[in-house]
């Protein structure tokens, strides 16, 4: 499993070892880690197929950094857009800390005009997380990531589940919003769910095969870590590295995406899925 905020290796090290498994890591990494392994074997590949060392990365939504700054760490070169201005600055102070100023950009735009802030076909890799749920069309929003890509590249989709909230719900006692999130078009419990739309794995699916992506993985993320009381890791770092294991386990199996707080899907353009 991976540590996003985990410094880089030395250069005689594999580049893949550094977000691989810490059991020093915090709590918060299982956030983050099954996306964070995912994404960097598929940027690894995309090293190996290029014959470049480091890779152009565009973060739509990046906020202030959760991934761009790790990403940056190994090497690479990385754009966020995001439409908060608060959320750029911790970017930028962000990647100061970590000494990747240099190798990380922030631009303040959205997804719906995005090729108003960056150009068309000058990234490798985009990654597309914890947007959809909010755009008014997730579609065009998964087309704009595959316009954004050079010939052959790689889009990382990361959105909420609807299996997941409806499973928060009703272990809560909310019984009727759960019933109500199952039946309702953007998977939302009522008129107080914060969380504009919800996803299940087919309907993302669909949305990076309808934008000419070939699916090469769908995951689910926090299958377990949003139900496990904090008291049983917070104090227990093997316990937290046994469950980080157990959500490396469960994220592939399709018999999990139906409860996972979130979704990811990765999705190659057709070329660079036959590299």
């Amino acid at each position: 499993m991976s540590d996003p905020m985990r410094p880089p290796v030395s250069p005689d090290r594999p580049r893949t070892a550094s977000l691989r498994s810490d059991p020093s890591r915090s709590r918060a990494s299982l956030r983050t880690a099954v996306v964070s392994e995912v994404l960097q074997d598929a940027l690894d590949r995309r090293v190996k197929a290029t014959g470049r060392d480091a890779l152009d990365v565009l973060d739509t939504g990046g906020g202030s950094g959760n991934f761009a700054v790790p990403l940056a760490r190994l090497g690479h070169r990385v754009t966020v857009v995001d439409p908060s201005p608060n959320a750029l600055f911790a970017l930028e102070r962000r990647a100061a800390e970590a000494g990747v100023a240099d190798r990380v950009k922030g631009v303040q735009g959205d997804a719906h005009g995005l090729f108003d802030v960056v150009e068309r076909g000058g990234y490798d890799a985009v990654l597309c997380h914890g947007v959809l749920e909010y755009v008014d069309d997730p579609a065009e929003s998964v087309r704009n990531a595959v316009a954004a890509l050079r010939s052959e590249g790689v889009v990382s989709l990361l959105a909420a589940g609807l299996g997941g909230a409806v499973f928060a719900r009703a272990l809560a006692g909310h019984f009727t919003e759960a019933r109500q999130a199952l039946t309702d078009p953007d998977g939302r419990w009522g008129a107080g769910d914060p969380m504009p739309r919800r996803f299940t794995a087919d309907q993302l699916t669909r949305l990076a095969e309808g934008a000419g992506l070939r699916v090469g993985a769908v995951h689910g993320v926090r299958v377990f870590a949003d139900l496990v009381p904090g008291v049983l890791v917070d104090t227990e770092p093997a316990a937290l590295d046994a469950l980080l294991r157990l959500e490396a386990a469960a994220a592939e199996l399709p018999a999990f995406h139906s409860v996972a707080t979130q979704l990811h899907v990765l999705g190659e353009t057709p070329g660079a899925a036959e590299l």
